[in-house]
């Protein structure tokens, strides 16, 4: 009831109704450009290379079904999720690029320039490699320059599109347009497995408890993920009493609150796209050994692509935090307010202790994350059903985003309800 009442309310409001209609929007022409195929490109052929599963299989299902069908958003928002993990780590590692990012909005801006150039070059080198993947098996694109032309030329203006409309949806829509492209690729596709395990349901090679154990599984996973992501650990902070003028300030208990899972589904995504880029240089040497190496160790069947799954998520759960929250800065925000955690003194002691909880908090929030994205392989061993890999690391995406938008939401009625003085939209 409160969730109905949440959106009734919402779309009452002009100002905040205007923003989930043009998200609605954007969605929905994403959805259309996932449907629109490349140009001198057989949709029905090609498919027949995605009924084989693999890693394949996972690409097309955070594409939206718009990589099997080749269609213009077929690389969907991968070359932009991988230039952003260069410039972020890259930011790590450049001393001017470090101080941009330090410099406030201006500074942001312009490493997100960046961003966008790394998006057109890795949109161009990927395009070009799903060119030669499909001339390269059994001649489902013809032997013509200009057909690899026409498809390098509309992936690369399909994939620049997505982040376009991403970057809308993120500043006049609500929440994060990136996260919610993907969002919205991965619920696409839920009919698609729900009528495949209907038609296998029909034809005996399902049994109904495989379908009912495989709906309990999935509810305990969401149950779990919104337990960790809405976890947090209160840190006491108080503020010591100071007279200015006639007027007392302070004196006042507090706690700051350390999410469990600071990074959100970030770790996730950033390790999914980062696993997609030894696939696309194999599509260049076919016939080589490194070709050869990915099909044989980078596969969904193969342990050693969950193991790097595994340690990727962890290690962007650390770096993601870090890059988000640092531990020296709050510390001496607080000593400036007047506030401290009790115990530990202000300054460098206070901020060692908040970077000792934060470490140990992202180790929790690491290993969980890492250990839910195997549980399509248990999922898929303790059913049978194959279409359970939407229990792993998709639901984890899923129910995170959709969290996280529902936050956003609700802050937009909180800052319309309390509005001061201020007139109504």
């Amino acid at each position: 009831m409160r969730v109905l009442e949440t959106v009734r309310t919402s779309l009452r409001l002009p100002g905040l109704r205007k923003r989930l209609l043009f998200t609605a929007l954007m969605l929905a022409v994403l959805r259309i450009g996932a449907n629109v195929p490349v140009p001198g490109i057989d949709p029905d052929v090609v498919q027949g290379l995605f009924n084989q599963g693999g890693l394949l299989r996972l690409v097309d299902l955070f594409s939206g079904g718009a990589f099997a069908s080749v269609a213009i958003f077929a690389l969907n928002v991968t070359p932009y999720i991988n230039s952003s993990i260069i410039v972020q780590l890259l930011t790590v590692v450049i001393p001017r690029w470090e101080e941009m990012h330090k410099e406030g909005i201006e500074g942001r801006k312009k490493l997100q320039q960046y961003t966008r150039y790394g998006t057109v070059i890795l949109a161009i080198v990927q395009a070009f490699g799903t060119a030669l993947y499909l001339k390269n098996s059994g001649g489902l694109v013809p032997n013509s320059w200009w057909t690899l032309a026409m498809i390098l030329i509309s992936l690369t203006a399909g994939s620049v599109m997505m982040m376009w409309i991403g970057e809308l949806i993120t500043e006049k829509g609500i929440g994060n347009g990136i996260s919610l492209i993907i969002f919205a690729g991965i619920v696409s596709r839920i009919p698609v497995a729900v009528r495949s395990i209907v038609n296998m349901l029909q034809v005996n090679a399902l049994k109904w408890y495989q379908v009912l154990l495989t709906l309990i599984i999935g509810v305990v996973l969401i149950f779990l993920v919104v337990l960790v992501t809405e976890a947090v650990r209160k840190i006491p902070v108080e503020y010591t009493k100071r007279v200015q003028g006639r007027r007392i300030y302070g004196g006042q208990r507090t706690f700051l609150p350390l999410k469990i899972n600071q990074a959100g589904v970030i770790p996730v995504i950033f390790a999914q796209s980062l696993l997609y880029l030894p696939m696309t240089i194999a599509t260049y040497f076919p016939n080589h050994k490194f070709a050869q190496f990915v099909a044989k160790y980078l596969t969904w069947a193969s342990p050693w692509f969950w193991v790097l799954n595994f340690l990727f998520i962890i290690f962007f759960t650390y770096f993601y935090t870090a890059v988000t929250f640092n531990p020296d800065e709050v510390a001496e925000n607080m000593k400036k307010n007047g506030g401290f955690i009790p115990g530990y003194r202000p300054g460098k002691p206070t901020a060692e202790f908040l970077a000792r909880v934060s470490n140990r908090l992202t180790f929790v929030g690491s290993i969980f994350l890492a250990s839910l994205t195997v549980a399509p392989i248990l999922i898929i061993k303790i059913t049978g059903v194959d279409d359970a890999y939407l229990g792993g690391t998709a639901l984890l995406i899923v129910v995170g985003v959709a969290l996280e938008t529902a936050k956003q939401i609700e802050a937009q009625l909180v800052i319309r309800h309390y509005q001061g003085f201020m007139r109504s939209e």
